[in-house]
């Protein structure tokens, strides 16, 4: 993994850290939304969201455009493809890790089975 898409990983995982941007992120994929609107629905200031989106912006899982005095943001195209990408992986390591685990418990039951007979018989 090249240095771009760990600092990449980095900021969107750190902007997804938060509940609130978080929930931007759903509203803006039902549909576009202003940073005003945005800072309604969620019950905050108008500066503590465009925090937020400045957030969401720089991880580039948001785009914002100014039109007049309105600013628009959109869901970025990008999408969060490369992160499921980089969580699928951890998910497939940890699978095989549980299924190694697995087998260690199996084996020391049989073994646990075997030892009781033996003593018991």
């Amino acid at each position: 993994m090249v240095q771009y898409t760990r600092a990449r990983l980095d900021a969107s995982f750190a902007a997804l850290s938060d509940a609130t941007r978080r929930g931007v992120l759903e509203q803006l994929g039902r549909t576009d939304a202003s940073i005003t609107d945005l800072a309604e629905k969620f019950h905050m200031t108008l500066t503590g969201m465009k925090k937020h989106v400045s957030v969401l912006e720089q991880a580039g899982l948001v785009t914002t455009e100014k039109v007049g005095r309105v600013r628009t943001c959109t869901l970025s195209p990008r999408g969060l493809a490369q992160e499921a990408a980089w969580i699928e992986t951890q998910r497939q390591l940890w699978d095989a890790r549980f299924d190694e685990l697995d087998k260690v418990v199996d084996e020391l039951k049989r073994k646990e089975e075997v030892d009781g007979r033996k003593n018991n018989g």
